[in-house]
């Protein structure tokens, strides 16, 4: 039966979720929206004949070549190009959605239909992961299997703040190629902090000759002093563009975010003259963890100037819709002491020193705004940019709700109900650099380790949200914050397996979702993992996760 004929009855339903409780379910993570098994297994010959529909750019052949490495070394047969008599058809229905795909597995071969690169890139990660991993190639075969799918939400993103530490190019192309096994396409890059600036800028090059290095490796926090070690790390923009490139071959845009005026110390030490608020004292890229005071100076015309520079660099570099721009734990201490700073709020008719930044966001988007049109960027904010008078801000903003659980959930409905767009980011339990398990053998971060697997894919995004503010919500991200992270063994340890978790949120229907299912379905991946060579926290690969000793065996 091909792939037509069995879509009426899979289309006659609101969703066909499996799951463990009804049978067994297919290891693909995220769980596609609509799925149905059937009895039989696709033998897969030694040499495999694909085609593909012709499309502008020869785009869908291009992201066919890129999954033949992939898919040869799990099944041990050879791919070609075939116009006859092909196992593996890619067809185009216009139809579909520009994500969606369907796919469907029977006697006769395998068949994938999308409208847009995108979903045949989306199904092909769906077979990929239907192929073994462990069994005689030998024997290498397919489920018989007809897949509807496509995402619940448009954004599906992973942010990782190197502002802190800093990974590499190397590491931050194995990060895009785990979002890109999720399905996750938005990559929020955190390139600026109080504690490094990450990305050469050509006009200020002292914001990486001065900003990029501190005098600590690891990061000093309450009765821990930092380190004395000489540390450092940017991205040149050669480097920029070739992860650009990366991110797009994989249908991820890429969201950078130049974080000010708050978190800037690293780019006051580099120009003080400009940004520092008190420019006659030292100012030094900070060591420490935490909030740092040494904001910009907002009020002083060559801070905004230089703000503005900088974006005019930015855009170029990343050809996509988004610009974050920060504007979380922005401490008002020195603009409270700088006459400049009190003389501009008296100007602006309010008493409220946070509309200063807001002032600043308001000069910035004005700048944006006067671009051609090709050049203009939506802007994108963390939630504390809610305390100060957002009549100054453009309309189409977006806010990313972060702070805690219910508090995220109170800031991105009341962005909503002001006519922002949002993302939910919730610090609990989306913050997937804490601690993952209570184990006293758990590497150091934040948290206190309830954080788990479990509770991460347990979070119900928009729960309660009144339907007409649901148009509002764009979709969700996990986040990760480095401060205790150095290494990249580190990083995708804490990540995996929760960004797993955090992706079939994003993808897959609320009504679909069940915990232990999902807990069977990463473990039948663990090969999976293997063969990528991630790293990985080992505790829900075995059965009892709270044991060391259990988890030591493994």
């Amino acid at each position: 039966m091909r792939l037509h004929s069995r879509l009426a009855a899979i289309a006659a339903t609101a969703a066909i979720c499996l799951n463990a409780a009804a049978q067994d379910t297919p290891a693909i993570i995220p769980l596609p929206a609509k799925i149905e098994t059937s009895d039989g297994t696709l033998k897969l010959p030694q040499t495999i004949g694909y085609s593909v529909a012709a499309y502008p750019g020869d785009s869908i052949a291009t992201v066919m070549q890129r999954f033949i490495p992939d898919f040869e070394k799990a099944t041990g047969s050879k791919f070609t190009e075939s116009d006859t008599g092909a196992m593996l058809t890619l067809s185009i229905d216009p139809a579909i959605g520009t994500e969606a795909y369907r796919l469907e597995v029977d006697s006769d071969g395998i068949t994938i239909e999308a409208s847009r690169p995108a979903g045949f890139f989306y199904a092909l990660q769906t077979l990929r992961q239907l192929m073994p991993y462990e069994v005689s190639r030998s024997s290498a075969s397919l489920p018989f299997a007809t897949i509807v799918d496509k995402p619940r939400f448009g954004w599906r993103g992973f942010m990782l703040d190197e502002g802190r530490h800093f990974f590499g190019k190397d590491e931050v192309k194995k990060v895009l190629d785990m979002m890109a096994a999720h399905k996750m396409n938005r990559f929020h890059w955190h390139l600026t902090e109080d504690q490094g600036w990450r990305i050469e800028i050509k006009q200020y090059p002292l914001l990486t000759q001065v900003g990029a290095k501190r005098k600590s490796k690891s990061l000093g926090w309450a009765q821990l002093e930092p380190d004395t070690l000489d540390y450092d790390g940017f991205y040149t923009q050669d480097d920029i563009r070739e992860i650009v490139a990366y991110a797009k071959d994989r249908f991820i845009e890429i969201v950078p975010e130049i974080d000010i005026p708050g978190h800037t110390q690293a780019a006051v030490a580099s120009y003080p003259e400009i940004l520092a608020c008190d420019p006659e004292k030292p100012h030094e890229v900070w060591r420490y963890q935490g909030v740092s005071t040494d904001v910009m100076n907002v009020s002083n015309p060559a801070a905004v100037k230089m703000s503005t520079d900088i974006i005019d660099e930015l855009i170029p570099l990343f050809p996509f819709p988004y610009l974050h721009l920060g504007g979380d734990e922005c401490p008002t201490d020195k603009w409270e002491q700088n006459s400049q700073c009190r003389a501009q709020l008296d100007s602006i008719g309010s008493d409220n020193f946070r509309d200063l930044q807001l002032n600043f966001y308001r000069q910035i988007a004005a700048h944006i705004a006067a671009k051609p049109k090709s050049e203009q960027r939506h802007l994108i904010f963390w939630n504390e940019v809610l305390h100060g008078n957002t009549d100054m801000l453009p309309s189409d903003i977006t806010i990313m709700a972060w702070i805690g659980k219910q508090p995220a959930e109170k800031a991105a409905m009341e962005a909503a109900r002001r006519g922002m767009n949002a993302i939910l980011t919730p610090q609990i339990p989306y913050y997937i650099n804490r601690r993952q398990s209570k184990l006293a053998t758990e590497p150091v971060s934040q948290g206190a380790g309830t954080e788990n697997l479990e509770a991460v894919y347990n979070y119900v995004p928009m729960n309660g949200v009144p339907a007409e503010l649901a148009g509002k919500y764009m979709g969700i991200q996990a986040n990760f914050w480095s401060e205790y992270v150095i290494t990249p063994e580190f990083l995708e340890y804490l990540m995996m397996p929760r960004l797993s978790a955090v992706a079939e949120a994003a993808w897959t229907p609320q009504e679909c979702r069940d915990y232990t299912d999902f807990r069977n379905r990463i473990r039948t991946l663990k090969p999976m993992l293997d063969a990528a060579g991630w790293n990985y926290a080992p505790h829900e690969f075995v059965n009892d996760p709270d044991n060391q000793s259990a988890i030591d065996a493994d």
